[in-house]
């Protein structure tokens, strides 16, 4: 079992910096964990990726390079992702303002679809991490009362994945709602 730390507070540019050395080695998964847990954003720095929409949670890209993207995702209340996959990379999310509740998941089986859930929900605060998962749900209750932002650390880029809904598996296209800090704008 993984210790918990008190972590350390840096700015964005210095966690990334430090992400890339860790891209330079492969993206260690027990190096990166460690990290993660012992480290979290300047709230400050956090600021030009915070966007919020109210019909969906929004994606925020921060940094990508071949081996892995960081994003900042944003849940107004009520919010919350499917059940789905991260075409078997790893992948991390830790709470960065707000609350979250993640539940994982294993598929049992494909043909039925059939899930099983791993371990019951965790309801998580700031420098909660869940991770590295494959296959998870996540939320931001409304019980909660207030807006999340989750950091999500996916050990190499991807443009599409599963989504498993009402006992069926689809593919859906991911897109991102900001890129570096400024909004997309759709063409």
């Amino acid at each position: 079992m993984r210790q918990s730390v008190t972590p350390r507070y840096v700015a964005m540019d210095e966690f990334v910096s430090e992400l890339d050395s860790f891209a330079s080695r492969g993206l260690p998964p027990d190096e990166v964990h460690a990290y993660l847990a012992a480290t979290l954003i300047e709230p400050a720095t956090l600021e030009p990726y915070l966007r919020f929409h109210d019909g969906h949670y929004t994606r925020n890209l921060i940094h990508k390079v071949e081996l892995f993207e960081l994003l900042l995702i944003c849940w107004d209340i009520g919010q919350a992702a499917p059940i789905h996959g991260h075409e078997g990379e790893n992948c991390w999310a830790r709470v960065e303002r707000g609350r979250l509740r993640f539940c994982n998941y294993r598929e049992v089986s494909e043909r039925p679809l059939v899930l099983e859930q791993a371990g019951d929900p965790i309801d998580g605060g700031v420098g909660h991490l869940d991770g590295p998962a494959d296959i998870h749900s996540v939320e931001n209750p409304d019980t909660f009362g207030g807006r999340a932002a989750s950091l999500h650390l996916y050990s190499k880029p991807f443009a599409e994945c599963d989504i498993y809904d009402r006992g069926e598996k689809r593919r859906v296209r991911l897109a991102y709602d900001s890129m570096f800090g400024e909004p997309v704008v759709a063409t």
